[in-house]
C-alpha cells in the first residue's frame, strides 16, 4: 500500500473510533483541527462546528466537502425498567442495529456501554417476532439497573447521545468494513489530499479549500461556504446496488440524486478526468440520496456542483468498501485539482 493510501487508512481507523452522531461532533472536529494543524494548515471552525481549511492555489475557488457527523441515536426517555427508549439521529435503520453494542454519552461527560435490542429478542421466549422499528427498540445499559431511578442515578437522561460501535476492519485483500464509512471514508480521503498538497506532491491549479461538515445527516451541513466559491464537490459515499454501475473498487460520479441533476459540465469534467487518468469509475444515478452541496444550493449560493465518492455497499448499515475505491477517488481528486 503506498504512502497516501496508508495515511488514509490510518485516518479512517482513528476517525471511526471517535463517536460523532449528528449533534455530538466536537471530538471529531477537534481531531480534524489537530490533524490539519499538524500538516501546517490553519483550519477554522464555524459557529455550527464545520471545519474549513484553505489548502493553496489561486483563482476559480473550489470547495471539496465531506461530513464527519454520522447516524446514531439519542435517549428519548428512561423506561420504568431502567432501559432506554431511543430516538433516531439521521436516517438510522433500527433493523441494522438490533444486537449492536453501543456507548451512551451523558451531558456531564460520563460514558456507559450497552447493547441495542428489540423488546423481545430471545428466540426461546418470544411467541412472535418483534418488528425492528424504533418504538420496539431499547438500549440495555451494561450496569446493574432494573428501575428508572437506578438509571437516572447514573446521570443518564433524555437527550443523551447513543453511538453505535463502528467495528472497523481492513482486510489483507483491501476490503474495508465499518459503520460510518458514510462519510468518514471520504473525510479521510480529503485528509490524504491535504497531506499530499502539504508534501508538495500535488500542484494546485486553482484555489482549493476543504470543508468538513457536521450536520449533513439532517440536511444542512453545507448550507454555508466561502462567499467566493465557484465550484463545490461533495466527496461522500458512492452508491453500490441494484441498477448501478459502481462497485466497491471504483470511484462513483453522481449524475442525479433525489435533489435532481448535478451540474452537467462538472460531471462531464470529472468523468473525462477519470478516463484520461485510467481510473476505474462509473457515472450513476442515486434514487434515494441527498448531499451537502445541495444544501449549499438551497441556501442560495451561485455555484456549479458535483458529487463523487468511493463505492460503498450497504449504506446506513454495517458498510463495506475497498482500498481500490479509495485509490480511484483520491487519484481523481488529485488529478482534478491539478488541471
Amino acid at each position: 500500500m503506498d504512502t497516501n493510501l496508508s495515511y488514509i487508512a490510518e485516518r479512517l481507523t482513528e476517525l471511526t473510533a471517535i463517536p460523532s452522531p449528528t449533534g455530538y461532533t466536537k471530538h471529531a472536529t477537534d481531531y480534524l483541527v489537530e490533524t490539519l494543524t499538524g500538516l501546517g494548515y490553519t483550519p477554522e471552525v464555524s459557529n455550527k462546528g464545520n471545519v474549513l481549511v484553505e489548502l493553496d492555489g489561486q483563482g476559480k475557488p473550489l470547495v471539496l466537502a465531506s461530513h464527519v457527523d454520522t447516524l446514531g441515536a439519542m435517549v428519548r426517555s428512561v423506561k420504568d425498567n431502567g432501559r432506554l427508549r431511543p430516538t433516531t439521529l439521521g436516517g438510522h435503520q433500527w433493523r441494522t442495529a438490533d444486537g449492536e453494542n453501543c456507548t451512551v454519552h451523558t451531558r456531564d461527560g460520563r460514558t456507559y456501554t450497552g447493547v441495542v435490542l428489540n423488546t423481545e429478542p430471545s428466540t426461546h421466549v418470544a411467541d412472535e417476532k418483534v418488528e425492528q422499528v424504533e418504538k420496539n427498540m431499547e438500549v440495555l445499559l451494561d450496569e446493574n439497573v432494573s428501575t428508572k431511578d437506578e438509571a437516572l442515578a447514573l446521570g443518564v437522561q433524555a437527550g443523551d447521545i447513543i453511538a453505535m460501535d463502528p467495528r472497523t476492519t481492513i482486510t489483507e485483500s483491501g476490503y474495508i468494513k465499518s459503520r460510518f464509512l458514510d462519510d468518514k471514508l471520504s473525510a479521510s480521503v480529503l485528509l490524504g489530499l491535504a497531506r499530499a498538497v502539504a508534501a508538495g506532491e500535488v500542484a494546485l491549479a486553482r484555489k482549493v479549500s476543504l470543508l468538513f461538515t457536521v450536520y449533513e445527516e439532517v440536511g444542512h451541513g453545507g448550507s454555508v461556504v466561502p462567499a467566493d466559491t465557484q465550484d463545490m464537490i461533495s466527496v461522500d459515499m458512492g452508491c453500490v446496488g441494484a441498477d448501478l454501475g459502481c462497485t466497491e473498487r471504483m470511484v462513483s460520479i453522481c449524475a442525479k440524486d433525489s435533489g435532481g441533476p448535478y451540474n452537467y459540465d462538472i460531471v462531464s469534467e470529472l468523468a473525462a478526468c477519470a478516463k484520461a487518468n485510467g481510473l476505474d469509475y462509473a457515472i450513476d444515478v442515486y434514487p434515494h440520496y441527498g448531499s451537502d452541496v445541495e444544501a449549499t444550493l438551497t441556501a442560495g449560493f451561485d455555484i456549479r456542483h458535483g458529487l463523487i465518492g468511493p463505492g460503498v455497499y450497504a449504506s446506513h448499515n454495517y458498510e463495506r468498501s475497498h482500498m481500490d475505491g479509495v485509490r480511484n477517488t483520491f487519484e481523481l481528486l488529485r488529478a482534478y485539482v491539478a488541471q
